[in-house]
């Protein structure tokens, strides 16, 4: 039975502080816990689950005998929980190890400039996991990725995507050779942009704040400015609906590939 110092515990950690006192985070939902159990790079420390999931998820408990599991029923849930309604699992995810990119890049990266809204950062790490984007930069001013309203946005996929903490000037200093594609209000419309997506050209996707837009000094480093084209009334996207709008693009679009070389007919 899960104690009241447990519980203590456990809603401490929905501050940041306590995160980092105890080194580790909570990750609540089937989806979620599921996603960080089959992570490579997460390590999950602990379990509180009603029976009925238990039950449900014994299979992929069999695959991870060493993680604690305990069983705890509804109001003990809803005691350690931050949803307004519980979702059967709640997990004890350890804060990985500070991650820096590699020295060679052949990818498209995401680097946020002061993505602050949890939400946003969420549906942005499961944007990139929907496009097969690996690595997503946060400069030190952004949410804390850790946090449960961005665990929870990203619905999983946080277990699928690297993150690196890093002060976006030095970021793309180390990186002198990888184009920074910012999105802007007035810049290259997408449509007319082309990028070499082949397997030896690497880009960052810049990305601001929803309120205050992409910082001078970052602007300064852009090599390209892109826009969506706006074709109605509002005044601006969310970031990321925008970032979402970008990476179809980037990731998909004919427009954005290598031009077929003629030379060869």
């Amino acid at each position: 039975m899960i104690s009241k110092a447990q519980i203590k515990e456990i809603r401490l950690l929905h501050l940041k502080k306590h995160r980092e006192r105890y080194g580790c985070f909570v990750a609540e939902g089937d989806k979620t816990v599921c996603s960080f159990l089959e992570s490579p790079w997460y390590v999950v420390e602990r379990i509180y689950a009603l029976p009925v999931w238990v039950e449900a998820r014994s299979t992929i408990l069999q695959l991870h005998p060493d993680v604690p599991v305990e069983i705890i029923d509804p109001d003990q849930l809803s005691q350690i929980s931050r949803l307004h309604t519980p979702q059967q699992v709640l997990a004890l995810i350890r804060l990985p190890v500070p991650l820096a990119l590699p020295a060679r890049l052949h990818e498209l990266v995401l680097a946020l400039d002061a993505i602050r809204d949890p939400g946003n950062l969420g549906t942005i790490i499961r944007i990139a996991d929907w496009f097969g984007i690996r690595y997503i930069c946060c400069s030190p001013d952004c949410a804390d990725v850790f946090q449960p309203k961005v665990v929870q946005a990203s619905m999983g996929s946080l277990a699928h995507v690297h993150i690196v903490e890093e002060t976006l000037t030095t970021l793309f200093q180390q990186h002198p050779d990888i184009p920074v594609l910012a999105a802007t209000l007035n810049g290259k419309p997408i449509q007319q942009f082309q990028w070499n997506r082949d397997q030896t050209r690497a880009a960052f996707l810049l990305i601001g704040n929803e309120a205050h837009g992409i910082s001078p000094a970052l602007l300064q480093m852009a090599t390209t400015c892109i826009t969506i084209p706006r074709l109605g009334q509002a005044e601006s996207l969310n970031a990321a609906i925008a970032t979402g709008i970008l990476c179809a693009f980037l990731c998909l679009t004919e427009t954005a590939r290598p031009a077929p070389d003629k030379s060869a007919e």
